[in-house]
């Protein structure tokens, strides 16, 4: 029998945490894809923060950090600093980056430092029971704005890749999604795109990935995929949005 896909041997083989429908999972296995074809699994080094993230170091077989709630691209550029040889990652959440975070990493880019950020945006809450995020849609219903999003109380959404692409020291920004097969193989060429600025000394990329959580949005999986693209995609464009290339 001819095998047709393998397990990366990156991605350690354990039981996983995430909620079912969870697309931490998916993107956590692209990048052990990535680190597998690159051959580069003996000079990365992962940071993790808190929120769903957390526990990124139980998956994937590399260097690991762990970061306080925002602080990886603090962190980040500590490592980096101190390592410049080796590839320096952060993965992220939206309630990690666009909230507590915020600071880090719009002066990280601002600074033009040569770190990858991967940045899983579910526009939720998730490992504290589904609180309003900094992205959460305007009418989305969370824990805290159990009758949706109203911009007079709660302002806008944040989106982060078209913030950040006014900083000078920003060099690739790109949104994707994992709502499909075809937009799993684009997120897979995001990321493998926002390594290669960094392994070709470009500065500060970040790959913003719209992904589901059908726990804290009340769907079920398939509900919470068509919902990327029938509602967040309205409200976070795909595509890229800075590019050093062009």
């Amino acid at each position: 029998m001819q095998s047709i896909y393998e397990k990366p041997k990156t991605l350690i083989d354990t039981a996983t945490h995430f909620c079912p429908g969870c697309g931490h999972g998916i993107v956590m296995r692209l990048i052990a894809e990535i680190i597998d074809e690159w051959g580069i699994r003996d000079k990365t080094i992962g940071l993790a923060p808190v929120g769903c993230a957390v526990l990124a170091y139980n998956y994937l077989d590399i260097d690991m950090c762990e970061a306080a709630h925002g602080r990886p691209p603090a962190v980040a550029t500590g490592i980096k600093r101190v390592h410049p040889d080796r590839v320096v990652f952060a993965y992220q959440g939206d309630g990690d980056l666009a909230a507590i975070g915020m600071a880090e990493i719009i002066h990280t880019a601002n600074r033009a430092e040569n770190i990858t950020f991967i940045f899983v945006n579910n526009a939720i809450y998730g490992m504290t029971n589904g609180q309003m995020a900094p992205t959460t849609l305007l009418m989305q219903k969370t824990a805290t704005t159990p009758s949706g999003r109203d911009p007079i109380n709660h302002g806008y959404p944040i989106r982060i890749c078209e913030l950040l692409a006014v900083l000078e020291g920003s060099s690739y920004l790109e949104r994707v999604s994992i709502s499909s097969p075809e937009n799993v193989r684009k997120t897979k060429k995001a990321l493998e795109k926002g390594f290669r600025t960094q392994t070709e000394k470009k500065g500060f990329s970040l790959i913003e990935i719209l992904s589901p959580c059908p726990i804290y949005w009340r769907m079920d999986a398939n509900e919470s995929m068509k919902y990327i693209d029938e509602e967040m995609s309205s409200t976070f464009p795909l595509g890229v949005v800075k590019d050093w290339e062009n």
